[in-house]
C-alpha cells in the first residue's frame, strides 16, 4: 500500500532490545527468553511464507495479462518472453532490511490491486515522503516518472517494461487525481504531486508543458535529500534492458544524462566522449546520486526556473551544467567536471540510451551490434500521437486487447516498389519525392478501400531516401549513421495527429482507422485474428478465374479484377465480413474511385490533410516542401519549396 510498510526498522530495534535484555538476565530467565524468542522467529517465518505464497499465486484480470511483446523491431530481444505479466517481485522478503544496506526495503508487488471492497484512501495518504521512496529502492536506486491522465497508456507501458525486466523499484507521480486513482486501482505505486493539473494532453511548448518541467526539478530537489539515487524519466520513453548494472559502472558520477547527440562518439557501450558531444543534454533520462554537488545543482536549477517562467527546463539544465565543462575527472571513466567545477558528469551513450533519431531513424544500436537500454521518442513530428505510433511501430507499446481485434477487421497490402526507385541514382530531392509519391499513391488507394469496406488499414512500411528535421541539411546529418534508403517512421511523411483527429463527417466523410506497419507481426495479435485471413490477388479482368466473384480459387485465396468500382467491391467482399484480415497483393490500379461524387469529395478533403512536409532545403527560406496526396493529378508538380511567404501553405 502506498505510504505504508515503514515499520520494519522499529521491529528490528525491538528484537535487538530483547536480545540485549536476555544477555543481561539471570540463567532461568535466559531459557524463558530464548524459548519465547525462538517461537516469535518461527511464527514470523511461517506467516511471511504464507503471505508470500498467497501473493505469488495471485493474478490480475487487467488487459496486461496478455502475451509478451518484443523490445525492438529486430530479433535481438532480451526480455523474458515467458509471460507478459510480471510475477510479483520483492527486493527483500522480510518487513525490515535483511542486509547492512538501509536502502533495501520490502517492495509490494506491482500490478497487485487493492483487495476487493477497499475504499480509496484519503489524498494525504499519497504524499511523497522519505518512507515511501525508501520502500521503492533497489541498490539504493529508485526509478521515477510523472505525468497526467492523458499519458496513462504511456505510463502503463513504462511500468510494464520495468516489471518485465524484474524491476519493482519504481514510483509514478500523478499530476491529477484521475491518474492517481487509476494507477492505485491497478496496483502501481503512485504519489500525489499536488499539481491539480488538467487531464488533457498539454502539447509540447505550451505554458502547461513548461509547468510540467518545473515540477520535474522540484521533484528532483525533493527526493535527493532522502539519500537515494534517482533515475528520472519522461513518460514518453521505455526501458528495454535493466539499467542499474550500467549505472553502477560509474559510482563516482554525480549525474549521468542522456543527450540529443546524433553522431556517434564511441562504438562500444562506454560513455559518450564529452568533448565531442555538441548536442543538448536531454533531461528525459538522467540519473542523480544524492551527493552534495548534485543537490546543489538541483537547488540552483530549481531557483533558476522558478525565477523566470520563460526558461525551458532543458535549456536551463544545459546552461547551468555547462557553466563550467572540463577537465576530465580522469583518463578512463569518461566523466567530466561540470557546473561548479566539482560536479562529476557523464553523458550516456546515444547509441544505447536512444533518442528518437538514433533508434528509429539510424538504428544505431543495430549497426554497432549493441543492446539498447532505452528509447525516448524525441525527434518526431506528430505530437503525442506520433510518439505513440513510433513505439507501436517498434512493437514496444502495450495496447489493450481490443486494439488487436478491431470491429470490421483489417485490410492490408503488399507494397510494390521498383528496385530502381529505391536504390538507383543519387539520393536527392527528386529521387526522394519520386519514391515517396509512388508509395503515397498506393496508400491513398488503400485508405479508400479501407473506408469502403469499413475496415482498419494496416499501413505498409514507408521508405525514405532523405531524413526529415526542423532545419536545413544536405539530406542526412553529416557524421550520423543514417543509411540511405532507410525505413522511416510514418510521421516523417504523414501527419499522424491529423489522421487521428476527429473531423466533421459532413465535410470529411467517415473516419478511417489505421494501424502501424508491424501490426500483423506483433506477438500480441490474437491467434483467431492471425488465422482468419484472405489473400486477394489482383488480376486482369477476363483472365482465367479473374472476376468479381466471392468464390475463392483456392482456400483462403481470391482472385479479384484490377480497376474495380465501388459496387464490385461491395458485392464481392460482403461475403467476407467475418474474415479478420484481407490482404491485397497490390494496390496498383486496385480501385477506380467512389461512385458517389459527394463521398469522393469528402474523401479527398480528408486525404489532403493526411500528409505533411519534408524539411528542409539549404539556402532557401522557407525551406520546407509540402507533400501532396494528389501529386499525380498535377502534370507540372515538382518538389520545390514555397517561392515566397505568400505561397507557404499546404496544397489545398
Amino acid at each position: 500500500m502506498v505510504g505504508g510498510g515503514g515499520g520494519g526498522g522499529g521491529a528490528s530495534s525491538t528484537w535487538r532490545n530483547a536480545y540485549q535484555e536476555i544477555a543481561n538476565s539471570k540463567p532461568l530467565f535466559v531459557a524463558i527468553y530464548a524459548t519465547v524468542f525462538l517461537g516469535i522467529v518461527f511464527s514470523s517465518l511461517y506467516v511471511l511464507s504464507a503471505v508470500y505464497s498467497a501473493n505469488s499465486s495471485s493474478s490480475s484480470t487487467s488487459w496486461l495479462s496478455s502475451p509478451p511483446i518484443p523490445t525492438s523491431i529486430d530479433n535481438t530481444r532480451h526480455m523474458d518472453q515467458s509471460s507478459n505479466f510480471s510475477k510479483p517481485t520483492t527486493l527483500a522478503a522480510g518487513s525490515s532490511p535483511t542486509t547492512s544496506n538501509p536502502q533495501t526495503m520490502q517492495i509490494k508487488p506491482i500490478w497487485e490491486p487493492p483487495p476487493h471492497g477497499t475504499k480509496f484512501p484519503p489524498l494525504k495518504t499519497f504524499r511523497l515522503t522519505k518512507q515511501l521512496v525508501q520502500q521503492r529502492v533497489k541498490d539504493n536506486v529508485t526509478i521515477v516518472t510523472f505525468g497526467n491522465y492523458a499519458f496513462m497508456d504511456f505510463i502503463l507501458s513504462w511500468v510494464k517494461h520495468l516489471t518485465d525486466l524484474g524491476l519493482s523499484n519504481l514510483l509514478v507521480g500523478a499530476m491529477d487525481t484521475k491518474l492517481l486513482e487509476a494507477l492505485y486501482w491497478k496496483g502501481i505505486p503512485v504519489f500525489d504531486m499536488g499539481s491539480h493539473m488538467s487531464t488533457a494532453d498539454v502539447g509540447w511548448g505550451s505554458p502547461t508543458f513548461h509547468k510540467m518541467g518545473r515540477e520535474k526539478v522540484i521533484l528532483i530537489d525533493a527526493i535527493l535529500p532522502y539519500g537515494v539515487e534517482l533515475l528520472m524519466c519522461d513518460t514518453d520513453m521505455v526501458w528495454l534492458k535493466d539499467p542499474l548494472p550500467y549505472l553502477a559502472r560509474y559510482p563516482e558520477a554525480d549525474v549521468l544524462t542522456s543527450s540529443d547527440q546524433v553522431v556517434p562518439t564511441v562504438v562500444d557501450d562506454s560513455l559518450d566522449l564529452w568533448q565531442q558531444v555538441g548536442a543538448a543534454y536531454n533531461i528525459g533520462i538522467f540519473h542523480w546520486r544524492p551527493t552534495e554537488s548534485a543537490k546543489k545543482l538541483a537547488r540552483e536549477w530549481k531557483d533558476m526556473l522558478l525565477a523566470d517562467d520563460k526558461i525551458w527546463d532543458q535549456n536551463g539544465f544545459n546552461d547551468i551544467v555547462r557553466k563550467q565543462l572540463g577537465p576530465s575527472v580522469d583518463g578512463d571513466s569518461g566523466l567530466v567536471y561540470a557546473f561548479d567545477g566539482n560536479l562529476k558528469l557523464g553523458v550516456l551513450p546515444a547509441s544505447i540510451f536512444c533518442s528518437g533519431h538514433t533508434y528509429f531513424v539510424q538504428a544505431m544500436y543495430q549497426q554497432l551490434r549493441l543492446e539498447p537500454y532505452a528509447v525516448h521518442t524525441t525527434f518526431q513530428y506528430a505530437g503525442t500521437e506520433g510518439k505513440r505510433h513510433r513505439l507501436r511501430e517498434a512493437m514496444v507499446f502495450y495496447d489493450p486487447p481490443e486494439y488487436y481485434d478491431a470491429p470490421g477487421g483489417f485490410v492490408s497490402f503488399k507494397p510494390s516498389i521498383p528496385k530502381s526507385m529505391l536504390l538507383d541514382g543519387d539520393h536527392n530531392l527528386e529521387t526522394h519525392f519520386s519514391l515517396i509519391n509512388y508509395q503515397i499513391k498506393q496508400i491513398r488507394t488503400a485508405l479508400a478501400i479501407a473506408s469502403l469496406l469499413k475496415r482498419t488499414l494496416v499501413m505498409p512500411p514507408l521508405w525514405c531516401r532523405l531524413d526529415r528535421l526542423w532545419f536545413a541539411h544536405p539530406g542526412v546529418l553529416i557524421g550520423s549513421m543514417t543509411r540511405q534508403p532507410f525505413l522511416c517512421p510514418l510521421d516523417h511523411v504523414f501527419e499522424v495527429n491529423n489522421m487521428l483527429k476527429e473531423q466533421p463527417e459532413e465535410e470529411f466523410g467517415p473516419a478511417i482507422n489505421f494501424r502501424e506497419y508491424s501490426f500483423l507481426d506483433n506477438p500480441l495479435l490474437p491467434r483467431h485474428v492471425k488465422e482468419s485471413w484472405l489473400d486477394v490477388q489482383l488480376c486482369q479482368e477476363g483472365a482465367e478465374d479473374c472476376g468479381a466473384s466471392n468464390k475463392t480459387s483456392r482456400p483462403g485465396i481470391l482472385r479479384f479484377p484490377k480497376r474495380s468500382n465501388e459496387d464490385m467491391f461491395k458485392t464481392t467482399f460482403s461475403s467476407f465480413k467475418d474474415v479478420k484480415v484481407i490482404q491485397f497483393s497490390s494496390m496498383q490500379d486496385a480501385f477506380v474511385g467512389f461512385t458517389d461524387k459527394r463521398r469522393e469529395e469528402k474523401f479527398r478533403n480528408r486525404m489532403k490533410r493526411y500528409v505533411g512536409i519534408w524539411c528542409c532545403v539549404e539556402n532557401h527560406d522557407p525551406g520546407h516542401i509540402y507533400y501532396d496526396m494528389y501529386w499525380d493529378e498535377k502534370s507540372d508538380w515538382k518538389p520545390m519549396p514555397p517561392q515566397s511567404r505568400e505561397d507557404d501553405h499546404p496544397p489545398w
